[in-house]
């Protein structure tokens, strides 16, 4: 029962349309963080091969709120992309992947729309760091305070040994290293799923903790979701998160 009761809501999450012209459109539960705009995938057949692109959309959608689409955090971004996805992001701006065989155009599908997601988040990472906020000076505090009294060592504004020049907010040395991003937005929260992706990769020793000044802030259904896709995400409290940095000392 459990069985077709999840197949049956996964497959109402998305919605297919037939356009003219040998195009199917896929509207994916995926969003563009903070829009509420859904990625769209459409599938062409050209020259009997199949073309999975979302048409631009992440590029448009991303220079629309003063993002950097052409920025070097996004090209290392594109060029790793290489390495681990079949999707690619082609000189037309448009994340696009190319097959000839018809089984491979569903897992295409959620590859490029997953690409989607993470060039919007990469190109506008750098948007939400210049807002500001007293929250990142509360955080900010409370990790020198918590550095101070178990005696570690810690650094702000850390540029991260990955692609795309991601930016930790603090790194602290635990015996893995702590590496503190404040999700001031869900466009941060999903920049840090993506340097935890990238350490999961590359095997790198690091524990992403994703810290949210609210569920409110970055969303209730991503704060959920970045728990999986992190080490931890967390809501700010400075005595929890001393008893966490404090729990990975032992």
């Amino acid at each position: 029962m459990l069985a077709e009761f999840l197949k049956r809501t996964v497959c109402a999450l998305f919605e297919v349309h037939e356009d003219p012209r040998d195009a199917f459109r896929i509207v994916t539960p995926l969003e563009y963080p903070g829009t509420g705009d859904r990625v769209v995938v459409r599938v062409r057949v050209r020259d009997g091969a199949f073309s999975i692109d979302e048409n631009g959309e992440a590029c448009l959608c991303a220079s629309m709120i003063g993002g950097d689409v052409e920025s070097g955090a996004v090209e290392q971004w594109s060029q790793s992309l290489l390495q681990y996805s079949p999707a690619r992001l082609c000189n037309d701006e448009v994340i696009r992947a190319t097959t000839m065989d018809e089984r491979l155009v569903v897992p295409y599908v959620f590859r490029v729309a997953e690409a989607a997601q993470q060039l919007y988040g990469v190109a506008t990472s750098r948007v939400e760091r210049r807002s500001g906020s007293d929250f990142k000076g509360r955080l900010s505090r409370t990790i020198a305070d918590i550095a101070q009294e178990f005696d570690l060592k810690h650094y702000a504004e850390v540029e991260l040994p990955i692609s795309g020049k991601f930016i930790a907010d603090h790194v602290i040395e635990t015996p893995t290293p702590s590496i503190v991003i404040a999700a001031m937005s869900d466009t941060r929260l999903l920049e840090g799923e993506l340097i935890h992706m990238q350490y999961r990769e590359a095997k790198k020793s690091g524990h992403i903790l994703a810290i949210a000044e609210s569920q409110l802030a970055v969303g209730k259904a991503q704060f959920e979701r970045a728990n999986y896709y992190t080490w931890k995400t967390v809501v700010f409290d400075a005595r929890n998160l001393r008893s966490l940095i404090g729990s990975v000392l032992h």
